[in-house]
Order: structure tokens, then C-alpha cells, then sequence
């Protein structure tokens, strides 16, 4: 019971040992090791970013698979509206889209319905909206005749800016002006200097309406000297801009008793705008 209940006695003191300590090698042991926990922490990441990935993608597909029929029933087109038509046939237009009900709204690609429709003639601008949930809205802009080009024998319909709309043949529209001088072929390329002689005429026309009632007939054969023919008498402009020259005109017609304006005369009279600041007469028989 004694040696039970004696006190273990401590070591004996000894003589300490000498350690040296390495403060260098003690940071590049702290770097390696803050570098490898990075690197750690870089492939987590990384995994965890592309396990993400795949489960999203995965999350879409069977998304589009599952949903796919519900989404069309939902968007699917049961009315194509088409507004802004006057001159040409709604059915055409719809021909022309090539989109039929039953279609996806979420199918139909804008910008080609729009460049489809857009290629007919008469049309000068279109938008295509989609309208939720089961509506296809085709706008249009249609072009306006402004003038009856008489080309090889045939007539042909143009708007303001020189489009050709459509072949007349033989038949004609008094309401509009007559030009007349177009080679047939230019004008049906669509012609850009033909496009801004007919501009020219159109201007031409407006300018001389302003004063005579009465169709207008125009040659426009040489750009540089238009000749208009109404009521009779005959006009003559030069490369001046021709609504200078028409406005010289208007201010001299009260002095000019001796023209015929009836179209009654033997010989057109005729008037020469050709020549600045002047106005050159010539009356027929």
C-alpha cells in the first residue's frame, strides 16, 4: 500500500538541446501549403461548375422533350391577320408568307416572311409581329400609282419613285400622267437613272397640275429637256431645276393672251422654258 500511494518522481533535469529554428523554410512550408489548398479549392470549383452544367442542359432537353407538344398547343397560329391591302389580293399575300395555321409562333422566323412578301411588287414595306398567343400580324405598305409609262407599244404602272407595279398592256388610266420615250427593257430592270427621269416626269406632272386641269402627257426620251403636252399646248424645260422654270412661267401667263389653252388649234402653241431668266413663245395655226 506504501509503494501504491508513492509519488512518481520527475525526470531529472537534463542539460536542454540545441534546436534551431528556419524561418525560411518554415514560410515555404506555409506556401506549398496555402498553394495546394488553392489548387484544392480550383478543381472543387471546377467540378462543381461543370456538374452544374450538365445538369442544367440535362434539366433543358427532357424540359423540351416533355414540353414540346404543350408549348405548340400553346403557341400554335390559328389567325394570320394581314392589314394595309388594298390593291392586292389577301390570298396572295398569304401565298406569299408561306406560313400556314398550325405553325409554331415560336417557328416562324420574322425576317424572312417579311423579305418573302416584301419581293411583290406593289409592296413597298411589310413587318411581321407576332401576337400572343395564337396571332400572325403581316402589315403593309402598298405603292401608289403615280404615272403610266408607255414603253414598246405596252403601257406599264409605276408609283412615285419610278417601281413598276404592273403591265397595263393596252389598257390605260387617263387619271394619271402618260410619259412616254423609256426603253422598255431599263425601265423593267428597274434602271436607276430611268427610276429618277420617271421621278422627274411625276414632279413634272404635279407642278403642271397645280395650274391646268387635264391629263399631262410627258417625253422624257432626253432627260435634259423634258416635253410636256396638256390642254393643248406644249412645254418645253431645260436642265434647270423645273420647278424654277414653272414658276417662271406662272409669273408671265396673265400677259400671254394669244395662247390657245382648249386644244382646239390646228398646231399645238408652245411655250420654251429653256432659256434663262426668259420665256420664248411660239403659237401654232
Amino acid at each position: 500500500m506504501r509503494f501504491l500511494g508513492r509519488r512518481r518522481r520527475p525526470p531529472p533535469v537534463g542539460p536542454r538541446k540545441n534546436r534551431w529554428n528556419d524561418p525560411q523554410g518554415e514560410r515555404a512550408a506555409k506556401e506549398a501549403s496555402r498553394a495546394k489548398t488553392a489548387r484544392r479549392k480550383t478543381l472543387v470549383r471546377w467540378v462543381s461548375m461543370m456538374t452544374g452544367t450538365v445538369l442544367v442542359a440535362w434539366l433543358i432537353v427532357m424540359g423540351v422533350k416533355y414540353s414540346g407538344p404543350a408549348l405548340q398547343t400553346l403557341l400554335e397560329i390559328k389567325t394570320i391577320t394581314v392589314e394595309g391591302v388594298h390593291h392586292i389580293d389577301k390570298q396572295k399575300v398569304l401565298e406569299l408568307a408561306k406560313v400556314k395555321p398550325g405553325t409554331g409562333l415560336h417557328h416562324v422566323v420574322t425576317r424572312v416572311i417579311e423579305e418573302q412578301v416584301g419581293s411583290h411588287p406593289w409592296i413597298k414595306e411589310v413587318e411581321v409581329t407576332r401576337v400572343p398567343f395564337h396571332e400572325l400580324r403581316i402589315s403593309l405598305v402598298e405603292r401608289i400609282p403615280a404615272a403610266v409609262i408607255r414603253a414598246d407599244s405596252q403601257n406599264f404602272l409605276t408609283d412615285a419613285e419610278g417601281h413598276v407595279l404592273t403591265s397595263l398592256g393596252q389598257t390605260d388610266d387617263d387619271a394619271l400622267p402618260l410619259m412616254m420615250g423609256i426603253d422598255a427593257k431599263a425601265l423593267l430592270e428597274g434602271n436607276q437613272s430611268v427610276r429618277q427621269v420617271i421621278a422627274s416626269g411625276i414632279e413634272l406632272a404635279k407642278l403642271v397640275g397645280q395650274t391646268f386641269e387635264g391629263r399631262l402627257q410627258v417625253n422624257v426620251e432626253n432627260p435634259s429637256n423634258l416635253v410636256a403636252l396638256v390642254q393643248g399646248v406644249r412645254f418645253q424645260f431645260g436642265e434647270e431645276s423645273v420647278g424654277e422654270q414653272w414658276e417662271r412661267f406662272r409669273r408671265v401667263k396673265p400677259t400671254l393672251r394669244t395662247l390657245n389653252f382648249d386644244g382646239h388649234g390646228r398646231r399645238a402653241n408652245e411655250v420654251d422654258l429653256r432659256y434663262e431668266n426668259r420665256i420664248v413663245v411660239r403659237e401654232g395655226g
